[in-house]
C-alpha cells in the first residue's frame, strides 16, 4: 500500500509496562503517520541438572520435608535487592502456578525416536500423530507419581486445578503463605518502573523424594516476559511511504499462485496465543477493508476472562489475529485468551491450553523471554510443551525477537548487554521466525496507486536483514533508527544441535541456532493493522510469525494432514537448495546483520545464517515442493491385457505411501495403440 501525504508529527502515547510482545507499530490515519508504539521480545536460561534420589516411579514415596533439594536458577533477574520493598502479604493469591514434570530417561529416548520417525519419510510411524491422551499414556508421568505430587500440594493447602492429558505439568493455586511453606522460599514485593511486582527472592526447594519427578515451578512471580523501558520515543516524520496490505504480501511472497489453485487455508485452523480480550470490531473492519472473506476469528477464553487490557496488548492481539488470517485468508483463527496472575503469565497458560486441547494443526506465539531470564523450570516447560505439540502434529511458530543479538535486552534500550536468544523460540521443536527488511534501492516495486484492497506491490522485493537499531549502517529514508530494533538470532545456551539442522551455512557449533526462516518485520514498509480504533503500521517479528503461520496452514491444506515440527522439512529443502541445486523455495538473504548498540551480532551470508535463517519464503514454491513420501500403486492382474468391448474386467488396485486420497485413471486404447 502506498502513503504519500506530507510530514506530520505527534506526541507518543503512553506505554504499558506489562507488555512483552515482539514488534512495534505506529498509527496511520489516511496514510499519515500519527503514532509509534513499541514492542519487545524476551527469553529463557540454561537447564541445570539436579542431584536426586533414585527413581521411585510407581512406588510409594515417603516424603521427608527435612530432606530437600534446591531448584536452582529460578529467581527472576529483576528480583534484585535494590528493588526489594519487603515481604508480600501472606494472603495474596498465587493462582495457576505450574509445576513442570520430568520423564524418565527411557521414556525420553522413546519419545526422541518417535519424533524422528514421525518426520522420516520411510518410517512406518511417519506422520502418525498422537492425541494428548496417547501422549500422556506413552510419555507422561506415571499416575502414581502424579498422585504423589498432588497429595503433597494438597497437604500444604494448595488447590490442584488441572491435571493435563499429556502428563507433563500440574496447575495449582494457593496463597503466598502456602508457597513459602511448601517451597521453602520467600515472596517479596519489588518496586520497578512505578509498579509493584511479586517474586520469590530465593530459589525454591522441594522434598528430595520428589526431585526425580519435578522439573520445577515455572514461575513464582508476575514480572512480565520483558519489561519495557518507559520514556519518550523518537517522533516520526512521514514522507513517501509504502505499507504492507495482505494483497502486497501475497504478491511479494508469491502466495497468489496458491490462492488461484484454491489453496487459501480453507478447512484449517490456526491457534494464536493471547492474554487480552479485545473487541472483534477491529478484526471485522480489517477483513472488510482488505478485501478478505468475512469469516471472523473465534475467541476462546481459558479460565477467568482478563478483559480488554487495551494499549499495546491489544495491538499485539490484533496484529496476530489479523495477519495469520490475512495470509491463510479462508482459515479459522482461534484466539486463545488467558489472564495473567501473580505467578504465571497468560502467555504460558494460553500455549498450554492449545497443546493440551490439541486445538489446531498450526499455532503462533509472538511473546518471549531470553534464555537467561526464564529460569531452568521455564525452559523445561516450553521444551516439553513444544515437544508434545510436535508429537501431536502441531506446528509451533515463535517470534525470534526484536533486540537483534542482544536478546535479553529491551528493544527500546539505548544499549544491549550481551548476546541472548528468545527461549520460547530456541527449542528444537518449534520454528523460530526472524525478520527481514525490504531493500527497494533504485528499483520500481510499487504501483503509484492502490487497488480496491489497498495493495500496490508489483513483484518480489529484494530483502536484507531487518535492522532499524541505532547502530545500523542503513536507515531507510524518512525513518529514525534507534534502540535495538533488529531481528533476533544467535546461538542457544541450552539446546544441542538438532539432527535435522543441516544446511550450508549452519555453524558447526554443536548448538541450536536461530532463527529458522524469516519474513518482513521492519517498520519500513510495515504491516497494516486495524487496532486501537484506527489504522496502524506494525513491525517486529510478532508480524512475521503469524504471517508464517498462515503459510504453514496452506501446507497443511495442500497435504491434507498435520505436519508437526516442520523445521525438518524446511531444512531438507534448504539443504537441497543451497547444497545441491535443489528447487529455490527460499530467498537467500546475504546483506545486513543483527548487531545493535553495545552488542556485536551476526552477519548474513550465503545459505543459512543466524540473522535470517534459511531466508524468506516463496510460498508457492514451498507449498508445491513440500517433502512427501512417494506414492506407489499396484494393479492385479498387471497387465490387464487386450479386452473385448463390453467385457467386464475385475482387478485390484493397491496404493501405498504418499498422503491423502489415491486417484486411479484408465484409458481405453484402440487396437494397436500403446499410448
Amino acid at each position: 500500500m502506498n502513503g504519500n501525504n506530507g510530514p506530520e508529527q505527534h506526541d507518543l502515547p503512553g506505554r504499558s509496562d506489562r507488555v512483552s510482545t515482539t514488534g512495534y507499530s505506529e498509527k496511520i490515519n489516511e496514510s499519515n503517520i500519527l503514532k509509534r508504539l513499541f514492542y519487545v521480545t524476551t527469553t529463557v536460561i540454561g537447564l541445570i541438572p539436579l542431584t536426586v534420589s533414585p527413581c521411585l516411579a510407581g512406588k510409594i514415596r515417603v516424603i521427608d520435608e527435612s530432606r530437600r533439594v534446591v531448584l536452582s536458577h529460578n529467581v527472576n533477574p529483576n528480583a534484585r535487592p535494590i528493588y526489594d520493598i519487603g515481604g508480600t502479604d501472606y494472603s495474596l493469591p498465587m493462582e495457576h502456578m505450574v509445576i513442570t514434570l520430568q520423564r524418565t530417561a527411557e521414556k525420553q529416548a522413546e519419545l526422541d525416536q518417535l519424533l524422528a520417525d514421525q518426520q522420516n519419510l520411510s518410517s512406518d510411524n511417519y506422520h502418525k500423530w498422537l492425541t494428548p491422551e496417547e501422549f500422556g499414556k506413552k510419555f507422561g508421568a506415571d499416575p502414581e507419581d502424579i498422585d504423589a505430587i498432588k497429595s503433597w500440594l494438597i497437604s500444604h493447602g494448595f488447590i490442584v486445578e488441572e491435571l493435563p492429558k499429556g502428563g507433563t505439568w500440574i496447575n495449582f493455586s494457593g496463597k503466598v503463605a502456602d508457597v513459602e511453606r511448601a517451597f521453602g522460599t520467600h515472596i517479596h514485593d519489588y518496586y520497578m518502573n512505578g509498579k509493584i511486582y511479586h517474586a520469590n527472592s530465593t530459589d525454591p526447594t522441594i522434598p528430595e523424594v520428589l526431585a526425580d519427578l519435578v522439573g520445577g515451578v515455572v514461575s513464582l512471580h508476575n514480572f512480565p516476559r520483558k519489561p519495557m523501558n518507559n520514556g519518550s520515543k523518537p517522533e516520526f516524520t512521514s514522507g513517501s511511504e509504502h505499507y504492507l496490505a495482505p494483497g502486497d504480501f501475497a504478491t511479494i511472497y508469491n502466495v497468489n499462485a496458491l490462492y488461484n489453485a484454491g489453496i487459501n487455508g480453507s478447512g484449517q485452523t490456526i491457534a494464536i496465543v493471547g492474554r487480552t480480550h479485545p473487541s472483534s470490531t477491529n478484526w471485522a473492519t480489517f477483513r472488510s477493508m482488505m478485501g478478505l472473506p468475512g469469516n471472523l476469528p473465534q475467541v476462546i477464553v481459558n479460565g477467568t476472562d482478563p478483559g480488554d487490557l487495551g494499549g499495546d496488548e491489544d495491538v499485539e492481539a490484533d496484529l496476530d489475529v489479523e495477519w495469520s488470517g490475512a495470509v491463510a485468508k479462508s482459515a479459522t483463527i482461534a484466539f486463545v485468551v488467558s489472564k495473567s496472575t501473580n505467578t504465571t503469565d497468560g502467555v504460558d497458560l494460553s500455549a498450554q491450553y492449545i497443546v493440551n486441547s490439541n486445538l489446531a494443526p498450526v499455532m503462533s506465539t509472538s511473546f518471549g523471554a531470553c534464555e537467561a531470564d526464564m529460569g531452568s523450570a521455564g525452559n523445561a516447560f516450553y521444551n516439553n510443551l513444544w515437544m508434545q505439540a510436535a508429537a501431536q502434529g502441531i506446528t509451533s511458530l515463535v517470534a525470534s525477537g526484536d533486540s537483534g543479538a542482544a536478546g535479553c535486552s529491551s528493544a527500546d534500550s539505548t544499549s544491549g548487554s550481551g548476546t541472548g536468544v528468545n527461549g520460547l523460540s530456541s527449542t528444537p521443536y518449534n520454528i523460530a521466525v526472524g525478520g527481514t527488511e525490504f531493500d527497494e534501492g533504485s528499483g520500481n516495486f510499487w504501483n503509484s496507486t492502490n487497488t480496491s484492497n489497498g495493495s500496490s506491490a508489483i513483484s518480489y522485493i529484494p530483502e536484507m536483514a531487518w535492522n532499524e537499531s541505532g547502530s545500523t549502517s542503513f536507515c531507510p529514508p524518512g525513518e529514525t533508527c534507534s534502540g535495538l530494533w533488529a531481528t533476533g538470532g544467535g546461538v542457544s545456551s541450552i539446546y544441542n544441535k538438532p539432527a535435522w539442522q543441516v544446511a550450508p551455512g549452519v555453524p558447526s557449533d554443536g548448538k541450536r541456532d536461530v532463527p529458522d526462516i524469516s519474513l518482513s518485520a521492519a517498520l519500513h514498509d510495515g504491516y497494516l493493522v486495524v487496532t486501537l480504533g484506527g489504522l496502524y503500521r506494525v513491525g517486529g517479528t510478532s508480524a512475521s510469525s503469524p504471517s508464517a503461520a498462515g503459510i504453514m496452514a496452506l501446507i497443511v491444506q495442500k497435504t491434507r494432514e498435520r505436519q508437526g515440527n516442520t523445521a525438518v522439512g524446511l531444512y531438507r529443502l534448504g539443504n537441497a537448495q543451497y547444497g545441491s541445486g535443489g528447487v529455490n523455495v527460499f530467498h537467500d538473504i546475504i546483506s545486513g546483520n543483527n548487531s545493535v548498540p553495545g552488542v556485536t551480532g551476526y552477519s548474513c551470508s550465503v545459505g543459512y545464517d543466524q540473522v535470517t535463517g534459511l531466508g524468506s519464503i516463496d510460498a508457492n514454491a514451498l507449498v508445491s515442493n513440500w517433502p512427501m513420501p512417494t506414492a506407489t500403486v499396484s494393479l492385479t492382474p498387471n497387465p490387464i491385457g487386450p479386452q473385448t468391448v463390453g467385457t467386464t474386467v475385475t482387478f485390484t488396485a493397491q496404493g501405498s505411501g504418499g498422503t491423502g486420497d489415491y486417484e486411479y485413471r484408465f484409458w481405453l486404447l484402440p487396437p494397436g495403440a500403446t499410448t
